[in-house]
């Protein structure tokens, strides 16, 4: 329970120091520091992501910045998605979709090291996107399979998405963002849910409330401490730090792979 507090506190501190990108620690906290198998962690992430982002969208919703209409277009292709990818997840080997997040992890490093130089371009008043909807509804399911596929909120290919592609301004784009994270991650948690009952294996509910309700706290300390740091500096040591726990991943779950295929089945195939 200690080390879950522990794990809960990090994901909700670093969440509201980086305004973004903390939740993709939530997987190897779940396998590495609680021991759970990969798959579970994967499926239990989603719910705790897409709980922590709920409680985010509240202030912002508050303040009107959810912009709902694009949320509808975005995340409602991206719940399909999810559902998708989780499809496809639930056929995979539990460390071969720990492969596949820590691949994820490495380009969310990549975007961050990128924009702690420089900052989207920010569209100017009344302006409008002119990419077409379809393009920004396929944006959206391949965001959700992401999501479905390796339990990540996607938060750092969402907002740019939504302001290069919707023509939204930075603060609009982190507020409906949220609300896409809550779609996707609780449509492919359903999912997985669905098939790990079918296979007989329990949830730890317990965890996933602890996880929710601790890191939504950490998130608004860590939005009261984020003031005072240097953004551009704490980005680059996170995204260096990711880039390491990525490649640790990789080599630790490659291993397994290919040592112990028999240990690591699907779920599809014991339902």
């Amino acid at each position: 329970m200690f080390l879950a507090l522990i794990g809960a506190a990090l994901i909700g501190t670093t969440l509201g120091l980086l305004g973004s990108g903390g939740s993709i620690l939530t997987v190897p906290i779940l396998v590495y520091l609680l021991g759970k198998d990969g798959k579970i962690a994967i499926t239990e992430s989603l719910a705790i992501v897409g709980g922590i982002a709920a409680f985010g969208v509240i202030p912002h919703a508050r303040k009107k910045f959810v912009q709902w209409k694009i949320a509808a277009f975005f995340g409602g292709p991206g719940m399909l998605g999810a559902s998708f990818g989780s499809v496809i997840g639930s056929y995979l080997p539990g460390a071969l979709q720990l492969i596949l997040f820590a691949a994820v992890m490495l380009t969310a490093s990549w975007f961050m090291l990128r924009r702690s130089h420089r900052d989207l371009p920010q569209p100017q008043a009344g302006s409008k996107s002119s990419q077409p909807l379809w393009i920004v509804m396929l944006e959206g399911f391949a965001v959700g399979t992401m999501t479905g596929l390796v339990g990540v909120g996607g938060g750092f290919l969402i907002v740019p998405s939504l302001v290069l592609l919707a023509g939204l301004s930075m603060h609009h784009a982190v507020a409906t963002s949220l609300v896409v994270i809550v779609a996707n991650s609780w449509a492919a948690f359903a999912r997985y849910q669905f098939d790990i009952s079918d296979a007989g294996i329990s949830i730890d509910w317990t965890t996933i409330a602890l996880f929710i309700t601790v890191g939504a706290v950490g998130t608004f300390v860590g939005k009261a401490v984020g003031g005072r740091i240097d953004q551009r500096a704490l980005k680059k040591i996170f995204a260096i730090f990711l880039i390491v726990m990525g490649l640790i991943m990789i080599a630790r779950e490659s291993v397994r792979l290919l040592t112990n295929p028999e240990k690591d089945q699907d779920i599809a195939s014991t339902s």
